[in-house]
């Protein structure tokens, strides 16, 4: 019998939409033949949410670590205190507290081979505690603990696009476009898409930032100065 991937699931904020996500997805069951989930959050969150949704059939095994996880079932690994405070819809410290533990003992887990993969339900960044998440999303707290650059990618059947910068106030994008994050952007998008999506003669389009590709300087001079050099670069 194959062995199914484990995949570890960060239950992100417990007052935003990720318990609905993550309960919904898995109520499929589809989905419990194809991997082993392993949500890393609450039974007590998980509980309530069931009651909620109305999802109260859904079968929850609790383990004590992800390598406890038993397939074709749903598990949950406690990260957090039986004291949370659960306030749908609430932005509050302690659903940042718990989103961050959550993400913390997935990560170690992944990076200890316990789960082959993990997938991260939303956080609020702004209650996240800044002394031990001191980061602007998911892809930065990741590049740091595995101490390499990442890549941002949004994915539909054989469309991926892949971002130059990450979680920028759109005023603050054209002085982040440089040479050399475009160059290094597309090294890792091309070795990504040979490697984990097996596509050995992967064919990348650059987009430029202004209208109309700057129209020669008109609508600014990224794509001359600085797109356009790097294309000839990474060509």
């Amino acid at each position: 019998m194959e062995k199914l991937l484990k995949i570890g699931i960060t239950h992100g904020d417990i007052n935003g939409v990720g318990y609905e996500v993550i309960l919904k997805t898995l109520a499929d069951q589809r989905v419990l033949d194809v991997c082993t989930p392993v949500i890393y959050g609450s039974s007590k969150a998980v509980g309530y949410y069931k009651k909620v949704l109305e999802l109260e059939h859904l079968t929850v095994s609790v383990v004590k670590s992800g390598s406890d996880a038993v397939a074709h079932r749903i598990n949950v690994v406690n990260c957090c205190s039986d004291e949370l405070k659960i306030e749908m819809g609430q932005a509050t410290a302690d659903s940042g507290l718990n989103a961050f533990f959550a993400l913390d003992m997935a990560t170690l887990d992944l990076q200890n081979g316990v789960i082959d993969a993990m997938v991260t339900a939303p956080i609020n960044k702004s209650t996240m505690p800044q002394d031990r998440f001191p980061y602007t999303g998911h892809t930065e707290y990741l590049e740091a603990k595995a101490n390499q650059k990442g890549l941002m990618l949004l994915l539909h059947d054989a469309l991926r696009v892949a971002l130059v910068t990450n979680h920028l106030a759109l005023k603050d994008v054209a002085a982040n476009i440089t040479e050399e994050r475009i160059l290094t952007k597309l090294h890792i998008l091309q070795k990504s898409l040979r490697v984990d999506f097996g596509i050995r003669t992967p064919r990348i389009a650059v987009l430029a930032l202004n209208p109309h590709a700057g129209d020669n300087g008109l609508f600014g001079r990224e794509e001359t100065e600085i797109i356009a050099p790097a294309i000839q670069k990474a060509n």
